[in-house]
């Protein structure tokens, strides 16, 4: 049996501490981190742009919305635009947010920048 340590597995510096990365603490719980993803924020300019045009979303379409922008946020997608039966909503998947809203009518001669993505319902 041979007795010699290689020198490559002695340390080169004896006096140098060895550290172990510390965990960060998160501040939010788990119940906040949830809530976060399963909703939807709405600016305080989408909700204007809501009541403007009298546009009404129930829960039902609001909790589709918020599992597409997840799936869209896992694939990259940072901003998109939310393609809806009647409505068209610009959307921030960083920070699940709308944006702001408006009907097809309106939309048919706009063109949407700053969006990296397209959300189909």
């Amino acid at each position: 049996m041979n007795k010699y340590i290689h020198p490559l597995q002695h340390s080169f510096f004896p006096n140098q501490k060895v550290t172990t990365p510390v965990k960060k603490e998160s501040k939010q719980t788990f119940k906040q981190v949830l809530t976060d993803v399963t909703n939807v924020k709405v600016s305080k300019h989408a909700k204007m742009r809501l009541q403007e045009r009298e546009i009404h979303i129930n829960n039902e379409k609001w909790q589709q919305i918020s599992e597409k922008m997840n799936e869209a946020k896992a694939k990259g997608v940072t901003d998109a635009l939310v393609v809806m039966d009647e409505v068209a909503l610009v959307v921030s998947t960083k920070n699940n947010t709308v944006v702001t809203a408006l009907h097809h009518k309106e939309a048919a001669d706009k063109i949407f920048t700053n969006i990296n993505g397209t959300i189909i319902m």
